[in-house]
């Protein structure tokens, strides 16, 4: 079992809903693997210390909302008219159901047959109720790892960023402000360490537009020659038409690095 298949478990391997033998090759996984050992252990104890968390009490403003609510109930019953529906389907079945006691049994008997046949040509087919609890604790996962990337890119220690930036690759379907930050990382981070990770990290999300509107904007902006490259090897893998203009500035920019330069020719070609 690969990491990424492991780390899809989690969720269900934290609550022992787990079955055999997956919960074995998960286990077997984790004493095998340090990284994502280390992260299981991460994810156990933030959930443990979530469960600590006192229930919010309602306050006084609560209460008295419910009690203007309630008043209002209260109000509604009493306009109601008095006449009660159980009382009009009384009088209106008494006006077509036969008064003979024979009759009454054959009209019940034909009434019966037609609705177990009805029934029985209408039965819903079964469906498979999700799991609730594991829907809404993935989703908590999904958001804990989100907050998880975005606080270590505002860290100040570059390797600490260069983390959060590695997290971003667990987020199949991110947040805006999660490519956002990659996207800010990747234009200003000093570290060009960070900004090449970065421009791996985008790689993956090359499908949404503020992305690829992103990265060529990037492109034009960076000194370093290696992501520079990596910038101008993301556009043309995404087959950016937008990034046209930007390639053709960095061919005719005589005080380029060489090998950048060539890299935007030979990108551009294959673009136009």
């Amino acid at each position: 079992m690969e990491c990424e298949e492991v780390r899809d478990q989690f969720a269900d391997y934290l609550i022992d809903n787990l079955q055999e033998p997956a919960r074995l090759e998960v286990r077997n996984h984790l004493a095998a693997c340090e990284s994502c050992r280390s992260e299981a252990e991460g994810l156990k104890t933030l959930w443990t210390k979530l469960g600590t968390i006192p229930a919010a009490e309602p306050g006084p403003e609560l209460r008295a909302r419910f009690q203007v609510m309630l008043e209002a109930y209260r109000h509604g019953l009493d306009q109601a008219p008095s006449r009660s529906f159980r009382q009009s389907m009384n009088e209106w079945l008494a006006r077509w159901w036969p008064a003979q006691p024979v009759l009454q049994f054959g009209l019940a008997l034909v009434l019966l047959v037609v609705g177990v046949a009805a029934g029985w040509r209408l039965r819903p087919e079964p469906v498979v109720q999700p799991n609730g609890e594991i829907t809404e604790l993935r989703g908590e996962l999904r958001q804990m790892r989100q907050m998880v990337a975005l606080s270590l890119m505002q860290q100040q220690s570059a390797s600490e960023r260069l983390k959060g930036v590695n997290w971003s690759y667990q987020l199949q379907q991110p947040d805006r402000e999660v490519l956002t930050a990659l996207l800010d990382t990747l234009m200003h981070d000093p570290n060009v360490n960070v900004r090449l990770a970065a421009v791996d990290a985008l790689r993956q999300f090359g499908g949404q537009p503020v992305v690829r509107t992103g990265v060529v904007e990037a492109l034009g902006r960076q000194d370093s020659p290696m992501v520079q490259v990596a910038l101008i090897d993301l556009v043309v893998d995404l087959k950016e038409k937008e990034s046209v203009d930007t390639l053709r500035k960095l061919t005719q920019d005589e005080k380029l690095n060489e090998a950048v330069r060539t890299r935007a020719q030979k990108g551009l070609q294959e673009l136009e």
